[in-house]
């Protein structure tokens, strides 16, 4: 039975996905947060059930991001220069996704043995899995939404997508890994156990994303006459010095690194509030499940909010929100119903930053034409990605190093008054910071309603080549 036709969107533009397809596609971002919410955990994990010092930690973290931070760079030029004839982003989608499920289990099986040695396997399995294996997959992954369709629209639903499948797995780390590694017994065993499962699982989603995608925007096999993404291979050096002279490019850089610090922030301080804060860190598992609300509601919301205020003012209102909520915080950090209201909120402004990154993202790729000639698809992405590394790291280092401040003790059965200000400066104070440094910066963004315009002069240039 032949299917109804799909049409074309509000610009004209043929639409090319249907629904397995997008559910497909974000099987890709399920595993890249899959990988990063358990990357999130580990600084819980070394200190508390490794025994590991939180300013080694701290330290050894920020090290290997900053290294896994310019492998993107490097991922970026190897795939804008792939052989013509041959697919770019697909293949890498195999090649990390298997090594990767590997990975994740060896993280945490840190070996019984000197700090020496425990710092050396932290900084190896980390390297491995972060600045290797999550890199060669998610710069192509990343990619793919500029080749898959060229619907606008369809570009906005992907996003969507791909922000709603890593949203759930985070959630799901958030949730589960405490309850259920503490049900295990809460050793080191257990958490080798939820490794090799997580590990599992982000193979599996990595396979069904590579066979049900593709680098071209056809629908059930048919090209759709629109123009390929042919890319001009544009020297290493040459193409940071154009992505720094694309303003939008790098308020997009920015703002992705300020929103993956809170992102960093949130992954690796939720279990040291509970067990501080509010004295049980099994609590996790109820804020992770109370928050898949605000993320429901978030998901449903963004799209009426998008059509209603356009990109940019949507996420102005929801980063005010984000604000305003954390300067609530601070009146009464103690409260548990009061604080779980507000983290609701928080979760809430987040979600929309992560519908849109690609789809901002992939306006600024499109004044890189206007601008310069050519995309340079991968390396923007990548040089994105780099900004998301760095961030993440600096937001897991910056709990490790809060802590260190502190003088953390694992051990006390009850956190001192240094410790209890370090968990609210990583909970409250910076992430409030982040909040006001982005709402500034998307207000600068004007390229949302240049775009058609820019588009229309690109055409003109193209028609006038032929």
């Amino acid at each position: 039975m032949s299917r109804k036709p799909l049409g074309k969107d509000k610009f004209g533009v043929q639409k090319v996905m249907r629904l397995g397809d997008y559910f497909g596609d974000s099987l890709g971002q399920f595993a890249l947060n899959s990988i990063s919410g358990l990357v999130g955990q580990l600084t819980y994990f070394y200190t508390d059930k490794v025994g590991m010092a939180a300013g080694a930690v701290a330290t050894v973290f920020l090290i290997c991001k900053i290294l896994d931070a310019f492998t993107d760079l490097i991922m970026g030029y190897i795939v804008d220069h792939t052989k013509p004839g041959k697919e770019k982003y697909r293949p890498w989608l195999i090649k990390g996704g298997i090594p990767a499920g590997i990975l994740i289990a060896l993280l945490f099986m840190v070996p019984q043995a000197g700090d020496g040695v425990k710092i050396a396997y932290m900084m190896i399995t980390n390297l491995l899995l972060t600045a290797v294996m999550y890199t060669a997959i998610c710069i192509p992954y990343s990619s793919l939404m500029v080749v898959r369709t060229n619907s606008q629209e369809e570009r906005g639903k992907m996003g969507t997508w791909r922000a709603a499948a890593g949203y759930v797995s985070g959630m799901v780390i958030v949730v589960a890994v405490i309850p259920i590694t503490n049900a295990l017994g809460g050793t080191q065993s257990a958490w080798i156990k939820l490794g090799v499962v997580f590990g599992a699982l982000v193979g599996l989603a990595l396979l069904i994303c590579y066979l049900t995608t593709r680098e071209s925007a056809t629908e059930k096999g048919s090209e759709v006459l629109t123009e390929a993404v042919q890319e001009e291979a544009v020297p290493f050096k040459e193409a940071v010095v154009k992505l720094f002279h694309n303003k939008y490019w790098v308020i997009i850089l920015i703002v992705n690194l300020l929103s993956n610090i809170i992102y960093g922030l949130s992954n690796s301080s939720g279990t040291y509030y509970c067990k501080w804060i509010y004295g049980d860190d099994n609590l996790v598992g109820i804020l992770g499940a109370i928050g898949m609300i605000p993320t429901i509601l978030g998901f449903v919301a963004v799209g009426p909010m998008i059509k209603k205020l356009g990109v940019v003012k949507t996420l102005k209102v929801t980063f005010m929100m984000g604000i305003i909520a954390n300067i609530l915080r601070i009146f009464n950090p103690y409260h548990f119903a009061f604080n779980v209201a507000l983290g609701c909120v928080n979760t809430f402004a987040n979600i929309p930053m992560m519908c849109l990154l690609g789809v901002m993202s992939s306006m600024a790729i499109d004044y890189n034409e206007y601008q310069f000639g050519v995309k340079m698809v991968a390396s923007s992405n990548s040089a994105s990605s780099f900004g998301c590394k760095v961030a993440n790291g600096i937001g897991a280092s910056l709990v490790g190093w809060c802590l260190a401040i502190a003088n953390y003790d694992a051990t006390l059965a009850v956190a001192t008054t240094a410790t209890k200000y370090a968990i609210f400066t990583f909970s409250i104070y910076i992430p409030l910071a982040m909040f006001i440094a982005m709402y500034i910066l998307v207000s600068k963004f004007d390229l949302e309603a240049r775009l058609p315009q820019i588009q229309e002069e690109i055409a003109k240039r193209k028609a006038g080549n032929k």
